[in-house]
């Protein structure tokens, strides 16, 4: 990437413990993405997470599980339509959040959200959403091997 302004961000992929195994998944107006958002300042990558889940499902941080052995970072390039010409890089922090089963979602910013059935792998957004989706797949299928 080059010396543009950088723009932190995290989010959650909520992953049900019950099977069949499910993730959430938000509706924008263009496209479906997970519960993220921007940091605030002095926050941690997994505060701003679990504050953004909070306020974009209603699900309480008290709910999820961050799981302590997933991280994925994620370096983009963004544009913002409230500065016009002007190019961010964007930095991803995601965690793996468990939660028992598929819990109804209060939807704050978004039009809708939907659990969908875990079976990688998946083809939703290939810029941020596959290569999570992908690398999550592959932190599953280690940990079943090691347990």
């Amino acid at each position: 990437m080059s010396n543009r302004t950088v723009v932190y961000a995290a989010g959650v992929l909520l992953l049900t413990r019950d099977e069949p195994r499910k993730f959430l998944l938000m509706r924008h107006s263009d496209r479906w993405d997970l519960p993220k958002g921007h940091a605030e300042k002095g926050e941690h990558a997994y505060q701003t997470a679990l504050r953004e889940m909070e306020e974009e499902t209603g699900i309480s941080a008290s709910e999820v599980q961050l799981d302590p052995g997933f991280r994925y970072r994620s370096t983009y390039e963004v544009t913002y339509r409230k500065q016009p010409g002007e190019v961010f890089e964007k930095r991803v922090t995601f965690f793996l959040g468990w939660i028992d089963r598929p819990v109804d979602i209060i939807c704050t910013e978004h039009p809708e959200s939907g659990w969908i059935q875990w079976h990688p792998p998946h083809q939703i957004q290939a810029q941020a959403i596959d290569p999570l989706l992908q690398a999550v797949a592959e932190y599953l299928e280690g940990s079943k091997t090691e347990g």
